[in-house]
């Protein structure tokens, strides 16, 4: 097996790469990234360790891409992305365009000519952030929590405004289909709610548990953002590895999986608000840090997102199995083992 992972140096493809090159050693696994996030550098080492090929390309480039086409690639694993959700709000809307609409049809136009059958990471991004505030909700003492709903499947509405990052990977999404229709190459479309673990330089846009983590570590102040700046917000959120597992089973069923598209997350099982996440924190990390309150929302900002993992479980057999006391222990210990080059970074 030939696997080309693009955003091969960022957090989820480095971990794919290396959860894959354990298990198959075998497998020849082709890491491609641009290194435009910065931490992703430090994963280099961590790919050369497995002898994971890293390639210093972009795929808004297609040269870059086609230098791999006789490398008989059999998975595209679409990991690359512009993943903030702020993305557009300073007026340069640019790169999200580019890089997650343009950059994934030069991918698609790799497997057209390479029959290379493709995953492609979506988001839960791509559902209309008023419809999911809509949704009647109940405050409690530590959280949000809706009323009428146990979690967003795949059948939720998708017309209305869903953040530039959301709209591209919708978009991508159907170019995706029309591309494995017209080449017949094989296809699964994953969209992902949250994810974290180590090896993530979460930022307050994207990654924030990890982020929530590091502040913490680190002794850096935070802030609870819009919602009434209480911190009751609710994601549900997954750990890196759970999301490894997936994209390994996918592989290896892609025929029974075929133009299938999945919500993927953490559910009713694996949720935190701000507030409970500051508490795990506090209680992992034994510091207290200064968080004060923003009452304004942010453009796009939802209030709760839980998955419905229904689909997915029924045709895969897939739950996350990580919860979240073990993801936020498990970033806790990576930050102890490598502190010095994280608050390089960081601080």
């Amino acid at each position: 097996m030939n696997i080309l992972i693009t955003g091969g140096a960022g957090f989820v493809g480095s971990n794919i790469a290396i959860y894959l090159k354990e298990k198959y050693p075998d497998y020849k696994i082709y890491a491609l990234d641009n290194l435009k996030r910065r931490g992703s550098e430090l994963n280099i080492p961590r790919l050369k360790k497995y002898e994971i090929n890293f390639i210093h390309g972009d795929i808004r480039n297609s040269e870059d891409l086609f230098e791999l086409k006789n490398k008989n690639i059999n998975f595209l694993i679409e990991c690359s992305a512009e993943p903030s959700v702020l993305s557009g709000l300073d007026g340069n809307s640019i790169y999200v365009v580019n890089t997650n609409l343009n950059g994934l049809i030069n991918c698609l136009e790799f497997c057209a000519q390479t029959n290379a059958n493709m995953i492609f990471l979506s988001t839960s991004r791509v559902y209309p952030y008023n419809r999911i505030n809509q949704l009647p909700v109940e405050e409690t003492e530590t959280r949000f929590k809706w009323t009428t709903t146990n979690g967003i499947n795949e059948d939720f509405p998708l017309n209305g405004a869903r953040t530039l990052y959301g709209a591209t990977k919708l978009a991508g999404e159907i170019f995706v289909r029309e591309y494995a229709e017209i080449y017949k190459f094989k296809n699964v479309i994953n969209r992902f709610g949250v994810i974290a673990g180590p090896w993530q330089f979460g930022k307050v846009d994207q990654g924030v548990f990890t982020l929530w983590m590091l502040a913490h570590y680190f002794k850096q102040p935070l802030k609870y953002i819009g919602f009434g700046g209480k911190g009751k917000q609710v994601r549900d959120f997954l750990h890196v590895n759970d999301v490894c597992k997936l994209i390994d089973y996918e592989i290896s069923n892609i025929d029974k999986l075929n133009n299938l598209c999945f919500n993927a997350g953490g559910g009713n099982k694996i949720n935190l608000s701000l507030l409970e996440t500051t508490k795990l924190c506090e209680k992992i990390t034994g510091n207290k840090i200064e968080i004060s309150s923003d009452l304004n929302n942010r453009p796009g900002d939802i209030k709760i997102y839980i998955t419905d993992n229904s689909k997915i479980t029924k045709f895969t057999g897939w739950e996350p199995i990580y919860h979240a006391e073990k993801i936020l222990t498990d970033i806790f210990t990576w930050l102890q083992e490598n502190e010095t080059i994280i608050k390089h970074l960081i601080v």
